[in-house]
Parts: structure tokens; C-alpha cells; sequence
């Protein structure tokens, strides 16, 4: 095991279609600052394992690499932090509010 695993459970909500994250609390939370940062594989595969079984929850779950910042958690891949922005083919969710 690296002594820097640092990674972040991500899943996409099955109703909305919405990128969530995986909380303290253990729900889904769609504000990566309320992300648990999983510091080693054993636990964050027994919350990915948990992930599996709330398919009337989520679609997708996956662990990815994460960094910490002064705000909190995010992505250390461009994939996962273009991804946790929304579509990208015109503002609307996440992007249309961030405009107002």
C-alpha cells in the first residue's frame, strides 16, 4: 500500500444523473467538499463495496484519485474535476446556477 492513497468514491445519481459523492455520513452528497477522503484501499473498498448495493441509489460507483485543498477534496485528474462541473455542451444543472 502507498503511504500517499488518497481517493474520493464518486457515483452518478440514478434518478437525476447528477456526479455525487460519498459522505462522512455515508450518503451521497452533490458537493465534492463533503467527500470522505479514503487514506487507505481496505476501507475505501468496503465503501465502494456499499456503493454496489445502493444500485436503487446510484450508477457507477468508482473510486478516483483525489488531492486536498484549502476547500476540501477534489479531483487530481482533469477527467474527474471537468466531470464533477456537468455537461458540457451548454450551461444548464450545475453550470446554468453558477451563471445567476
Amino acid at each position: 500500500m502507498s503511504r500517499d492513497y488518497s481517493k474520493i468514491l464518486t457515483a452518478n445519481d440514478l434518478r437525476l444523473g447528477d456526479v455525487v459523492y460519498w459522505a462522512a455520513d455515508k450518503r451521497w452528497a452533490r458537493d465534492i467538499t463533503d467527500a470522505v477522503v479514503f487514506s487507505d484501499s481496505a476501507t475505501a473498498e468496503a465503501a465502494l463495496a456499499a456503493a454496489f448495493a445502493q444500485s436503487d441509489l446510484v450508477v457507477g460507483p468508482y473510486l478516483v484519485d483525489a488531492i486536498t485543498t484549502e476547500t476540501g477534496p477534489a479531483p487530481a485528474h482533469f477527467r474527474e474535476a471537468f466531470r464533477m462541473r456537468g455537461p458540457s455542451n451548454y450551461p444548464h444543472g450545475k453550470q446554468e446556477q453558477a451563471q445567476g
